[in-house]
């Protein structure tokens, strides 16, 4: 990784920069730089400019502290402020901000040549709040990837994805105010050519406005964002595309090979459905290009993500109370399936196994219950609906509403529980893990994990529950 010099020195907007606010700082590279620069991008001014030196060439990404201060998710008619970021002039991504205080953000600024660039901030007001009126870049920092690097690799398949504009759910910018992309990462497994490799890469949005109900989502998915992997290549030993080998996810989650357009090796595609799925023709206005270097873990559920970017926890919840998801408060909210205040909840994942066919309208899941302290309900993940259930065998989250103000102190037991859906095809179901639990804080910020088991609880039949953690 190369660090690029932020020259102090703006082309246009002077006042906007402070020039450098710290020392020149060395990351991974021993002779890399980088100079940290302040800007504040605002309505109806110039656009900032800043000079970058780039010494060795490859993919490149911004990282940065972004605040709107004036905008609030969970507000109607303020929820962000828009900057869209080019380089040379050439639009590269949108950067929704959303809250006075500052929250860090990677994105993606594709392939860049050794030499002096220009960084371009724009104050998107098409695509902002009415009220807000600027956004405010803290800690500017441009590295550069070379070729031959993983990292490089990564980022050189990396898709760009293009905004929602359908009709039915609000103007063309809809993803400034609604199931905005967070953040993005990859994964790359073997391919079935020894030598070659698959990347797959995957995107986090703040909610889907269709699919999975939100109920269900707490309850099956432990969150309201929505999760999905978009976009497929594989790549030979020498880290070039195959020829007709990326797929992406498309409308109603079926995978098609791409046959649209590349920027470089950037596929370009489209989220176009109201569920967050893709197209591989592109016409919205606005443009998402997301640093994909994170990477999930292997054995870790796709959740470890929001976990590691504990903000997206924050936006999910804000915008389920603008969007009023959320039911009124109440004293037996948790006995209601639909969704009370997010911070009610246990924030959990699950690690089990079956044995014995399970897919199909017939199948076994697995509910998470949790007794209190001061009684003897079991309040349970899936609620009243036998198909909430966790069904899959990988890493799952799932969340169990709680009476409101319920804190880690007042959990007596977590137990698991055997779900029939439909018939019982006698499916054993091995438990053996509760990776994390937790709840959130005033600020919807999770706090840390207090609860983890491992073992083999058994559901079968016969024993269709057990206890499996006590206080």
């Amino acid at each position: 990784m190369r660090i690029v010099h932020l020259l102090a020195a703006p082309v246009v907007a002077a006042t906007a920069i402070a020039g450098l606010a710290g020392p020149v700082q060395a990351r991974t590279a021993p002779d890399a730089m980088t100079g940290i620069t302040h800007a504040a991008v605002r309505r109806d001014h110039p656009d900032v400019r800043v000079p970058l030196v780039v010494r060795g060439g490859g993919e490149a990404v911004v990282d940065v502290d972004v605040s709107a201060p004036g905008t609030d998710w969970s507000t109607a008619g303020a929820e962000s402020a828009v900057v869209s970021i080019s380089v040379d002039g050439r639009y590269v991504t949108d950067l929704v901000a959303s809250g006075g205080q500052r929250l860090h953000r990677q994105l993606a600024l594709g392939r860049i040549t050794a030499g002096v660039h220009g960084l371009g901030l724009h104050f998107a007001a098409e695509r902002s709040a009415a009220a807000s009126t600027s956004v405010r870049l803290d800690n500017l920092a441009v590295s550069t990837y070379a070729p031959g690097t993983t990292d490089y690799l990564v980022l050189r398949y990396a898709p760009v994805v293009y905004g929602r504009n359908l009709a039915a759910l609000g103007s063309p910018y809809q993803n400034a105010t609604t199931d905005t992309p967070l953040i993005a990462w990859h994964e790359i497994a073997p391919a079935a050519t020894p030598g070659h490799r698959v990347l797959m890469y995957s995107v986090i949005w703040s909610n889907e406005d269709g699919g999975t109900n939100t109920p269900a989502l707490m309850a099956r998915w432990g969150r309201t964002t929505d999760i999905e992997w978009i976009y497929a290549v594989e790549v030979d030993a020498n880290g070039n595309r195959v020829a007709g080998s990326d797929v992406y996810q498309a409308p109603n989650h079926a995978t098609l090979h791409f046959t649209g357009r590349y920027e470089d090796d950037h596929a370009l595609l489209e989220t176009c459905t109201s569920n967050n799925n893709m197209c591989d023709v592109v016409d919205d206005p606005m443009r998402f290009f997301l640093s994909t270097l994170q990477t999930l873990p292997a054995g870790k559920a796709r959740e470890y993500l929001m976990d590691t970017n504990p903000w997206t926890y924050q936006i999910m919840a804000k915008e389920m109370l603008r969007e009023g998801k959320i039911e009124p408060p109440s004293a037996d909210a948790a006995a209601t399936p639909e969704v009370s205040d997010q911070r009610n909840y246990l924030y959990a994942v699950i690690e089990k196994t079956t044995e014995g066919a399970n897919s199909g309208s017939d199948w076994v899941g697995v509910s998470l219950g949790v007794r209190l302290v001061n009684g003897e309900t079991v309040y349970l993940s899936n609620h009243v609906d036998p198909t909430w259930s966790i069904q899959r065998d990988v890493p799952a989250a799932t969340t169990v509403e709680l009476p409101a103000g319920t804190t880690a102190d007042d959990i007596a037991e977590v137990s698991v529980h055997r779900v029939v859906v439909g018939t019982d095809t006698g499916a054993t179901v091995h438990v053996t893990g509760i990776q994390r639990g937790f709840f959130l804080d005033a600020d919807y910020l999770p706090r840390a994990s207090f609860l983890s088991w491992s073992g083999d609880a058994v559901l079968d039949p016969a024993t269709p529950s057990q206890v499996i953690w006590r206080r």
